[in-house]
């Protein structure tokens, strides 16, 4: 199996225009970053021939019932979950960056977040959300646009930064990808569209993958756990999915992956976040999530 089969590669869109020194700079920096996100993610999946996914596709992927192709009724947290998956991409593609902590050292819920590149990334909701960003100012928290995106915000002049039918959008990539089909249930007053499983391949290796991150592969440095693989086990925490990887475990594995994964919320997020090549923007998002 080719590694691109049913794979929709990520479009990058480059300047063709010279729009001065800055400019420039910003799109290869950003660039830079993405190629370095793909590195990243070859080397934390060299030995599988796994479809690429983003972060917020494996969260979904993590809380959809394979059968039934729909989140449990009861979760409330995966949406904001999704939306701090969305910010954290962007950090990690080099596209926001926080605000500079300054003499104060202020903390990072109330460090905002600011544009550092406008590069295209090539996925719709990404592109979306950094429009949004883009547009705003005077800038704002990781919180506050957690809030905005999921629309869970009081103020009227805020909820066109809404993200919308967010969850529908991704199961669509994951159909598009060979993950998921789709299929129409009837829920006796209404019709709906659900995304069974399809490939049970590729969830299982991403099951494995987190199970062997937290068991087989850890490291008490969180620094040298995989960013990616960091923010996928904490934001698969904070959206209430992270047990669907860990249901499968036996007794004693289950309690060790937990504490370990404990051990990680437990963690000083202003501390982590000040150490060498640490990326800012993953911390504030933790320390969004469990304030």
């Amino acid at each position: 199996m080719n590694r691109t089969d049913g794979l929709v590669r990520r479009v990058k869109a480059r300047d063709t225009e010279s729009n001065g020194g800055s400019s420039s700079s910003a799109a290869n920096h950003a660039d830079q970053e993405d190629n370095k996100v793909d590195k990243e993610d070859e080397m934390e999946d060299c030995d599988s021939k796994e479809t690429r996914l983003t972060l917020m596709e494996e969260v979904l992927l993590l809380g959809l019932k394979d059968k039934e192709g729909y989140t449990s009724f009861w979760n409330d947290c995966i949406s904001s979950g999704l939306r701090g998956c969305i910010l954290i991409e962007l950090g990690l593609r080099g596209r926001i960056e926080l605000e500079r902590a300054g003499m104060r050292r202020k903390g990072l819920c109330t460090r905002k977040i600011i544009l550092k590149s406008d590069t295209p990334t090539g996925d719709v909701l990404l592109d979306e959300a950094l429009k949004h960003i883009k547009e705003t100012c005077p800038p704002e928290t990781i919180q506050s646009w957690i809030e905005y995106l999921s629309g869970e915000t009081w103020n009227p002049l805020k909820i066109r930064y809404q993200l919308k039918n967010v969850r529908e959008r991704l199961a669509k990539n994951l159909v598009e990808k060979g993950v998921l089909t789709t299929e129409k249930q009837n829920f006796l007053l209404f019709d709906m569209t659900t995304h069974p499983l399809t490939d049970n391949v590729i969830k299982c290796r991403l099951v494995k993958k987190i199970q062997d991150a937290v068991l087989t592969k850890w490291v008490n440095d969180p620094q040298r756990i995989g960013k990616r693989m960091l923010a996928l086990i904490l934001l698969a925490h904070a959206s209430d999915v992270l047990e669907n990887a860990f249901a499968p475990l036996n007794d004693d594995d289950y309690e060790l992956a937990m504490r370990r994964v404990r051990e990680l919320l437990d963690l000083d997020f202003e501390t982590e976040s000040s150490k060498s090549n640490a990326n800012e923007v993953i911390w504030a998002v933790f320390a969004a999530f469990t304030k």
